[in-house]
């Protein structure tokens, strides 16, 4: 479940962004890479930090453009 909710929580951070025109900062990441650290509120607005799913569950990240805008 909280897998989920991190998940949730990176696509409105990203829909946020967007929303913004904030640009996102640059990386040099390649498909296959360690994700960097990050914390991002669930659904109970508790921070989860990627760093606490490391060698514990699996953990995909997924942006989806628009997604929950209406638009």
């Amino acid at each position: 479940m909280r897998a989920i909710s991190a998940l949730l929580a990176c696509t409105v951070l990203a829909t946020a962004l967007s929303a913004k025109q904030i640009t996102p900062p640059q990386t040099n990441l390649k498909v296959g890479d360690m994700a960097p650290d990050f914390t991002l509120p669930d659904t109970d607005n508790k921070p989860v930090k990627l760093s606490d799913f490391r060698g514990k569950k699996v953990v995909v990240l997924a942006f989806f453009v628009a997604a929950f805008t209406g638009g």
